[in-house]
């Protein structure tokens, strides 16, 4: 059963969990939770109030692919502040294609022209439409458009600074659904992984996918496109040099730009250096192939002149395991 929606912050292949959860942008855990639990109740099949078994089926549904992941990725400490910087980038993003931002709902075509207190009036609005959000299964997705078209409206008036700063002065609880967490705050996303934290987040995933299928060209043309909207992300850099090396025949030279390009950027990059190690193999071959003449019988050691070839999975094992 699909959930699929084309309007907001969803028309930019990014998935708006504040959306699916009736929430502002800022909403702190508490209420990300409070809200959470109103929505459950109106889903779970306990205490569904569908009127037939194939509409408690759907509540199911859209409770467990929708809301559940919606409510994973901002309850919790680490994903929620991967999230935060996605947001903050995609406001920037938004404010910078103003001319291409056009909601089709009245409510958002109104929150793009208001004047005054810009919060007041895109709470209040949110609020309101978050109201009826989840009374009739039949209008979840629509209303959800109209929400996420407040949240890019938003964010297009909102810039990125704003959002992201009010998001991460939040004050988590101490307990709460992820468990205690006392000793300190949250640490930031790894830097090899921007994948996650990225607003080409979603190339990288289709990347990986089709890497996993050992479908190397069609992810380097993902992983290009991710790099025109992150030309500095190591993590892209040193990816698509190994999808360059993983290719019959190996595109040798492009994948040195880009693993070098990736170690200039991140010299800690886990697959960059991986990728260096590759390279550096293959130029051992190619200069033992060079300079290695055939033995005489019963000398040499056994296989010179003839490298083991070492490019199958084993030395190219990240894929599929590291994103």
């Amino acid at each position: 059963m699909s959930f699929r929606i084309d309007r907001g912050l969803f028309k930019f292949d990014f998935t708006d969990h504040h959306a699916i959860l009736g929430v502002p942008v800022d909403a702190g855990v508490n209420d990300i939770r409070k809200r959470y639990l109103k929505i459950a109740r109106r889903l779970h099949p306990d205490s569904c109030k569908a009127e037939n078994e194939a509409e408690k089926q759907r509540a199911s549904q859209m409770l467990s692919k929708l809301v559940n992941p919606a409510y994973e990725q901002l309850s919790q400490d680490r994903t929620r502040a991967e999230y935060v910087v996605m947001i903050g980038r995609m406001g920037k993003r938004l404010a910078g294609e103003a001319a291409n931002v056009q909601p089709q709902g009245e409510t958002a075509k109104q929150l793009a022209q208001a004047g005054g207190d810009l919060e007041h009036s895109y709470k209040t609005a949110l609020q309101k439409l978050a109201q009826t959000q989840y009374e009739s299964l039949s209008q979840v997705l629509e209303v959800t458009a109209q929400i996420s078209e407040l949240n890019m409206v938003y964010l297009r008036r909102k810039g990125s600074s704003g959002v992201a700063t009010s998001m991460m002065s939040d004050k988590r609880p101490v307990t709460g659904a992820a468990g205690p967490n006392a000793s300190s705050p949250p640490p930031p996303p790894p830097p090899s992984s921007p994948a996650q934290t990225s607003v080409a987040e979603p190339y990288f995933r289709r990347a990986d996918e089709l890497i996993t299928k050992n479908q190397f060209a069609k992810a380097e043309i993902e992983l290009r496109e991710a790099l025109k909207m992150e030309p500095n992300n190591s993590h892209c850099h040193s990816l698509l040099g190994m999808v360059y090396l993983k290719q019959t025949p190996p595109k040798v030279t492009m994948a040195k730009v880009h693993i070098t390009q990736a170690l200039k950027l991140n010299p800690q990059d886990p697959i960059g250096l991986e990728g260096k190690q590759a390279l550096d193999k293959l130029a051992q071959k190619v200069a033992g192939g060079k300079t290695t003449t055939p033995p005489k019988s019963g000398q040499g050691k056994p296989g010179q002149g003839k490298p083991e070839d070492k490019s199958g999975g084993g030395l190219f094992g990240m894929f599929g395991k590291k994103k």
